[in-house]
């Protein structure tokens, strides 16, 4: 399967933004993920949603600002994150892998990335 992010730009703090990752080739694995990566730190989780189910999982320290949503006839997974901040700033990172649920928080777990997008959020 290909991903490809999109969505990504200049936001400013307080705004809001929607990034989508399309699937082609074949559909999305068990769960589709989203991470991000900010300069100089290590890639972390965002939030995953399982495709069939539609159940989601955020990261706790994002959790009321993110919400992701998939579009099967689409095949498409999308980010919502509200209440920018600067620290939001990063290279976002979709991603699909048939992990357990233990462990779709983790990048091991994801066989199949996109690009990545970068969301730069000015002050």
């Amino acid at each position: 399967v290909q991903l490809q992010a999109s969505g990504g730009g200049l936001v400013q703090a307080g705004g809001s933004l929607e990034l989508s990752c399309a699937a082609s080739g074949r559909t999305f694995d068990r769960y589709v993920g989203w991470f991000r990566q900010a300069p100089g730190k290590e890639r972390e989780f965002v939030g995953a949603v399982n495709w069939n189910s539609g159940h989601t999982y955020y990261a706790d320290s994002l959790k009321g600002r993110v919400n992701i949503s998939r579009d099967k006839a689409r095949s498409t997974v999308t980010l919502q994150l509200n209440s920018l901040k600067p620290e939001d700033t990063a290279v976002y990172y979709c991603a699909t892998g048939n992990a357990i649920l233990s462990s779709m928080h983790m990048t091991r777990a994801y066989t199949s990335w996109g690009q990545g997008t970068l969301v730069t959020v000015s002050s």
